[in-house]
């Protein structure tokens, strides 16, 4: 479907008939999100540690957990705000294009400050630039879906957006390992993000908002508007807090990947291609259900039981971390956690964007969720580098993220709007 200049930004898109979202603009979409993917993973799956470990090679893990910690409060501000400007933005090329653009922009510069940086304050900057960048970006590109895609094919859409996601983390992952050091892997990431983005930003399919529709800013109601009281809104709140459960279990079982290979497992090989293989044993998984789940829950109109279920998937991997620390008890948590997050990837955003208070909002909207995917990366060094260090290990931090898991799957049946 495509929004021409002067149609209506603040509607729903239409049910019946043939208004779908098209595959070309599909295809773009997910591009582009591929590109925000590689500009975050190629970093957080290996780069960062290995400067970490470059820098202050006694105290890497606490190094690393200051870095990805500043970028992750710096992302969990950026993104509603960045939603909430393009929600108000009047340009005759849409209100979200413009910050794809600036964001992008902005990310590939952060990744050339990485690439040189000559220390840690220097790598901090960086990181937290790629952050505050690239989260104008994602804020525009999934709210562009609720601008734009039925709610009917919102889990197709979802599903396409979960293999652009996993392809991210592969790709970056990749081209972190073989391009040969870790500055080569920062160019390398940064000149695939810019390109991803080119083919969507040319298309220029995006809704266009009215300036009459546009009310005056003012800084209280600006402010105030990112608190979205759950008891006007439960279903939101509720949206809200399962999704940081479970975005908190992957954060911690995700980020230490690295360490726990070379401290847990003892893996005899280079734990770079280590990462890479566990990388890809996910993703072959998760591709082989997220667009696939997505249509199953369109055509059945169910959202929450296919939530659940894969929360519990996805913390059955976690717990398999915790209780079998070989290299083959790593291949097998990294293939049932990517038919977990498969499924949850694709229609979790669905039941997101189902639950959204207001059009005229959907960018802030979606920002405040994403606060939801930000702070868990705060919180996560904070709590896995105490358990690791002196409270148990790595099997107690593993359990720990299947605990939570479990919690977020299972608090996901409090949601009522949605089946």
């Amino acid at each position: 479907m495509t929004a021409e200049p002067g149609a209506d930004a603040l509607g729903s898109p239409p049910e019946g008939g043939d208004e779908r979202a098209g595959g070309r603009w599909v295809g773009a979409l997910s591009l582009a999100n591929l590109g925000v993917w590689v500009g975050w993973f190629g970093p957080l799956q290996l780069l960062l540690a290995r400067q970490a470990e470059r820098f202050a090679p006694d105290h890497k893990a606490s190094t690393l957990a200051l870095v990805t910690g500043l970028g992750a409060a710096v992302s969990m501000v950026a993104n509603p705000v960045f939603g909430a400007l393009s929600d108000r933005t009047t340009a005759r090329v849409g209100r979200r294009i413009p910050w794809v653009v600036a964001g992008g922009a902005g990310g590939v510069a952060g990744l050339l400050i990485l690439a040189w940086a000559p220390g840690v304050a220097v790598m901090a900057a960086g990181w937290c630039l790629v952050q505050l960048a690239l989260n104008a970006s994602f804020a525009a590109l999934t709210a562009a879906v609720p601008d734009q895609v039925p709610r009917r094919q919102r889990g197709l859409v979802g599903g396409w957006l979960g293999v652009s996601q996993v392809g991210g983390i592969l790709v970056g992952t990749a081209l972190a390992t073989v391009a040969g050091g870790i500055t080569a892997g920062y160019l390398a990431c940064a000149a695939f993000s810019l390109l991803a983005v080119v083919p969507y930003v040319l298309m220029r399919r995006d809704a266009v908002l009215d300036v009459r529709d546009q009310p005056p800013f003012r800084w209280r109601e600006f402010v105030s508007g990112f608190w979205i009281d759950p008891r006007r809104f439960p279903d939101f709140g509720w949206a809200w807090l399962t999704r940081f459960l479970m975005n908190l279990s992957y954060s911690i079982s995700t980020m230490y990947l690295l360490y726990y290979l070379t401290d847990a497992v003892h893996y005899r090989g280079d734990a770079d291609t280590g990462v890479l293989v566990l990388t890809a044993l996910d993703a072959i998984t998760l591709l082989g259900t997220v667009v696939i789940s997505g249509i199953w829950s369109d055509r059945t109109g169910r959202r929450k039981v296919f939530v659940v279920w894969s929360g519990l998937v996805i913390s059955a991997a976690t717990t398999l971390l915790a209780v079998w620390q070989t290299w083959t008890g790593a291949v097998v948590a990294s293939l049932v956690l990517g038919v977990g997050y498969g499924v949850y990837t694709s229609v979790d955003f669905a039941l997101l964007t189902d639950v959204l208070p207001a059009a005229a909002d959907r960018g802030k909207d979606l920002g405040v969720i994403n606060i939801a995917n930000a702070l868990p990366q705060v919180l996560a060094p904070a709590i896995a580098a105490p358990i690791v260090t002196h409270l148990g290990g790595y099997g107690a931090l593993y359990a720990l993220a299947g605990a939570i898991g479990v919690a977020g799957s299972v608090l996901v049946r409090r949601i009522r709007s949605v089946a």
